[in-house]
């Protein structure tokens, strides 16, 4: 398996895929990696040389924030929107969606599995 930024690529599938499992780096950004390098991005991974793999790490080092530095500069935003306490980072905080989805139904993944509500069903009016 080729090594490109510390990442295992997979060598079996067409360079332009295998550019996509870096963290950072999709279809569209991966297509313009192949040509700036003047990479085909029919090839398959494990026909690249050190050398096209060198051109590759230099231009997206260069070019791109991917991998490590772009994790750590989402967390970054993510931590300067909880410390100056906007709306967006409360909702980060309290692990609700951000972006203005509802939560009376769905939001699951954000909120978890379901908390049933003890004797919320069975209270009966008493009149």
């Amino acid at each position: 398996m080729p090594r490109l930024l510390g990442v295992d690529i997979p060598d079996n599938k067409k360079t332009v895929i295998s550019l996509t499992y870096l963290y950072g780096v999709g279809p569209q950004t991966a297509r313009d990696l192949c040509h700036k390098a003047g990479i085909e991005p029919e090839r398959k991974a494990r026909e690249l040389d050190g050398e096209e793999l060198g051109v590759l790490a230099k231009i997206l080092e260069r070019d791109y924030v991917v991998e490590g530095p772009l994790r750590r500069q989402l967390q970054q935003n993510i931590n300067r929107l909880r410390e100056i306490k906007c709306y967006r980072g409360i909702r980060h905080r309290v692990g609700l969606p951000v972006r203005g989805q509802r939560t009376k139904t769905n939001a699951r993944t954000r909120k978890g599995p379901k908390k049933t509500v003890a004797g919320k069903k069975g209270v009966k009016d008493l009149r």
